[in-house]
C-alpha cells in the first residue's frame, strides 16, 4: 500500500485504552478521539480518508465536509447508525464485523445464568454477613436450586452466537430448542419449535437475536405471561426486543423467577428504567453491555478492522 492514508477514531473508548493499536500507525497518520458528537465529528473527519467508530451517527450532518473520505468501518456488527443511502450516493465504502465476539458472548450468558441460577449474590452475602462465621452447619442451602441436567433451554436465535450457547447448553445436558425470528431457516441437528411452545416449555429463554421487524418488542407481557414462573430470561441481543415495564411487572409478580440483561432500550440506562426499581439481584442482574468486550475479543475486534482498511486500499 503506497498511500498513507489520515484514519480518525471518533469513539476510541468505547474500544478501551488497553488495546495495541500500533498497526495502524504502519498506514498512516492516525488521530483518535475518546467521543465525538456529530457536530464534533463534521469538523475532525475533513480530511479523513478512514473513519473507525462504534456509536456515532454516520450521516450527512456528521461527515458533509470529509471530502477525502473513502472508507467507514463500525466496531461492531450492527450498522443502524450509518446512513447507508448517503454513503452509496458518495461513494463511500463501509465495513462492519461479525463473529469475533461469539465465544464471549458465549460465555457471558453461562455467567449471567450461573450467578442466578444458583442464586450466587445470596450465598456471597450470607458469607459476607459473616452468617456463615460458627454455623450450626456444615453448609446452607436455604435458597434451593436445580442442576441445568435434564432442564429445557430455548434459544431466540439461533445465528452463530446462538448456535455456541445452544453446544454449551447441551453439554450440560440441556434439551435445546429454538425460534427462528425470520421464520425461513432450518438448522439441522437443533429443535425448532413454535414461539409459544419455546415460552412455554423452557426452563431457561436467552435471546441472541438481532433486532428488525421481526423482534421489536417480542418479549412483552403476552410473552413473559406464558413462560414458567420458575424460568429465567436472558437478553443478550438488542435492547429493544424486550418491553421493559413488561419485563419489570413480570419479575415483581412473579410470572418469571428472574432476568440476566446485558442490553437495555436506551444505552447508557436512563433514569426513567422501569428496572431500576428492581433492586433484587437474586431475581435481577445487569451487566453494562459487557459480554462483546473480553481483551480477546476486542483485540480480535481491531485485527480485522486494520485488515479491512489493508484490503481495502491493497
Amino acid at each position: 500500500m503506497q498511500e498513507k492514508l489520515k484514519i480518525v477514531f471518533l469513539d476510541a473508548k468505547t474500544i478501551g485504552e488497553d488495546i495495541d493499536l500500533s498497526g495502524y500507525e504502519k498506514l498512516g497518520e492516525v488521530v483518535k478521539y475518546d467521543f465525538s458528537t456529530p457536530e464534533e465529528a463534521r469538523e475532525r473527519t475533513k480530511d479523513a480518508d478512514v473513519i473507525i467508530l462504534n456509536k456515532v451517527v454516520i450521516n450527512e450532518a456528521s461527515i458533509g465536509e470529509a471530502d477525502h473520505l473513502k472508507l467507514v468501518c463500525v466496531t461492531a456488527t450492527g450498522t443502524n447508525n450509518l446512513d447507508k443511502e448517503y454513503l452509496d450516493k458518495r461513494g463511500v465504502a463501509w465495513c462492519n464485523v461479525a463473529g469475533y465476539s461469539t465465544e464471549t458472548v458465549a460465555q457471558h450468558t453461562f455467567a449471567l445464568l450461573f450467578y442466578l441460577l444458583e442464586h450466587l449474590n445470596y450465598y456471597d452475602q450470607y458469607v459476607k454477613a459473616e452468617r456463615y462465621v460458627n454455623d450450626t452447619m456444615f453448609t446452607h442451602f436455604a435458597e434451593v436450586f436445580h442442576e441445568l441436567n435434564g432442564m429445557t433451554w430455548g434459544v431466540i436465535g439461533l445465528g452463530a452466537i446462538g448456535r455456541r450457547v445452544a453446544d454449551i447448553a447441551k453439554m450440560f445436558g440441556c434439551r435445546v430448542v429454538y425460534y427462528s425470528t425470520s421464520g425461513k431457516h432450518d438448522q439441522p441437528g437443533y429443535e425448532r419449535v413454535t414461539f409459544d411452545t419455546l415460552l412455554r416449555e423452557s426452563d431457561i429463554v436467552s435471546v441472541h437475536a438481532p433486532l428488525d421487524e421481526n423482534t421489536k418488542d417480542l418479549m412483552n407481557k403476552e410473552a413473559f405471561d406464558k413462560m414458567k414462573s420458575s424460568a429465567i430470561f436472558l437478553n443478550l441481543g438488542r435492547g429493544p426486543i424486550v418491553v421493559e415495564k413488561d419485563l419489570a411487572d413480570a419479575l415483581e409478580q412473579g410470572s418469571i423467577a428472574a432476568a440476566g440483561l446485558d442490553v437495555l432500550c436506551v444505552e447508557p440506562m436512563q433514569e426513567e428504567n422501569p428496572l431500576r426499581q428492581i433492586k433484587d439481584s437474586n431475581r435481577l442482574i445487569i451487566t453494562p453491555h459487557i459480554a462483546w468486550a473480553s481483551v480477546e475479543a476486542r483485540t480480535r475486534l481491531m485485527q480485522i478492522i486494520e485488515g479491512q482498511i489493508r484490503e481495502f486500499f491493497a
